[in-house]
């Protein structure tokens, strides 16, 4: 896949440029020990995690009936946010976000993260200005993001083959496919490359390897 044939790179953010897996896995774990639930592993974890996210709360475990799916949503989030900055970036984030930015290929992220906590932690960062749009959603519950990654396509002035969506999971790619546009999917995030290589997409190690990939 030649950099030259791409005009416009979607990334996503949470396990593709931003490291916050362990941290993800530890705050669920001290929710289902408080619910007397077994723990995950970190393999458990990645082969488990899916979207929306209340699917993956009911395959651990967690009683979801009434408003208890909510109620852990807030539990998970107020941890998280309280946490957050102790991730990093993947290494190589920022210098393959520069070096696409260099060659003139714009680039946006579309996340499941709430939009207000996406804005403020990309600014934290300091790349904000590789990006030309931020979007997440307007709530908590990461549902997904189908309906916002349609509503983007359309706005980006690029033909669907001049665009590539970068992420960590299967609804990545099921989003990619979704808006007819090419997908790479990176194995060191939230899903398992056992998780990954049933999309038949192309599946990497770790940023590094776009250097490569992307013919940089």
């Amino acid at each position: 896949m030649k950099s030259e044939y791409k005009k416009h790179i979607i990334w996503d953010w949470n396990g593709t440029l931003f490291d916050d897996v362990f941290l993800c896995m530890d705050i669920m774990n001290n929710i289902l020990s408080r619910r007397n639930l077994n723990k995950l592993t970190v393999e458990e974890y990645r082969n488990v995690f899916t979207f929306p996210v209340k699917k993956y709360y009911q395959k651990i475990g967690h009683d979801l009936s009434g408003d208890n799916f909510e109620r852990l949503s807030v539990e998970f989030i107020s941890e998280y946010e309280n946490r957050k900055y102790e991730c990093k970036l993947y290494p190589d984030a920022v210098n393959v976000l520069k070096t696409i930015n260099q060659k003139g290929i714009s680039q946006s992220i579309l996340s499941a993260y709430s939009q207000h906590t996406l804005e403020e932690i990309v600014e934290y960062f300091g790349i904000r200005n590789f990006f030309v749009r931020l979007i997440g959603l307007d709530n908590i519950y990461a549902g997904g993001k189908m309906e916002n990654g349609k509503r983007w396509i359309r706005e980006i002035d690029c033909e669907r083959n001049d665009v590539l969506l970068i992420g960590d999971t299967v609804h990545d790619y099921e989003v990619a496919r979704e808006l007819s546009i090419d997908c790479l999917l990176i194995s060191c995030g939230h899903q398992s490359k056992d998780k990954l290589l049933p999309t038949g997409q192309k599946v990497l190690d770790s940023l590094s390897e776009l250097f490569e990939e992307l013919s940089f």
